[in-house]
């Protein structure tokens, strides 16, 4: 399924400030399908954007982190769960079924997040904090990946219960990357109430 093509900053006027430059950009993750979904035949009137994707991560990484992390920096694990798609803007929302090796996909994705955050007046700032995410190089990092995936597994549920069949490979693809006791407790829950066929 092709989505609109973001519009690149070049293409509008000079002078225009760098903050309407980047929303023309962030608007191209609403527009943008979950590949996976639409892979296993999820309609694109149903099925999740790559922008709803983020904001679920984000609302569940706000309100996990305060409950049971009180020694995570909880500011920072929501920037980084607002940011932890920018590359996809250009790079696309690519799954393993592309065929793009992990270090391909990290160099599109590491681009694409120069050119949309490069240029801020405090691009760096934003591009650092994208590199902490993708390398997982904090306890923060870490934590808003494992969100990532149990954000999959609770869209995987909601397909389930209206009726999408069977994802267990999105479960499992959670279950191999959620180590911390707390969010695969929350993945074990999600597992207990899957629709028996």
């Amino acid at each position: 399924m092709k989505t609109k093509a973001p519009l690149p900053a070049e293409t509008l006027p000079d002078g225009i400030s760098p903050w309407v430059k980047l929303y023309f950009e962030l608007v191209h993750l609403k527009q943008l399908y979950r590949q996976g979904w639409l892979r296993r035949g999820i309609a694109p009137e149903r099925c999740e954007s790559v922008a709803e994707h983020s904001f679920g991560v984000a609302v569940l990484a706000l309100f996990l982190v305060e409950e049971h992390f009180p020694e995570l920096d909880a500011d920072k694990v929501l920037r980084l769960a607002l940011i932890h798609d920018l590359g996809e803007i250009y790079a696309g929302d690519l799954t393993p079924a592309d065929g793009v090796d992990a270090a391909e996909k990290s160099a599109r994705e590491r681009h694409a997040v120069g050119k949309v955050l490069g240029k801020l007046p405090r691009g760096a700032r934003y591009v650092a904090l994208w590199e902490e995410y993708e390398e997982a190089a904090t306890p923060e990092a870490r934590f808003v990946r494992e969100v990532d995936r149990l954000e999959m597994a609770f869209q995987a549920s909601v397909y389930e219960h209206q009726g999408e069949g069977a994802l267990d490979d999105f479960f499992a693809s959670a279950s191999s990357q959620i180590e911390t006791p707390a969010l695969r407790e929350l993945l074990l829950r999600l597992e207990d109430l899957r629709p028996r066929t």
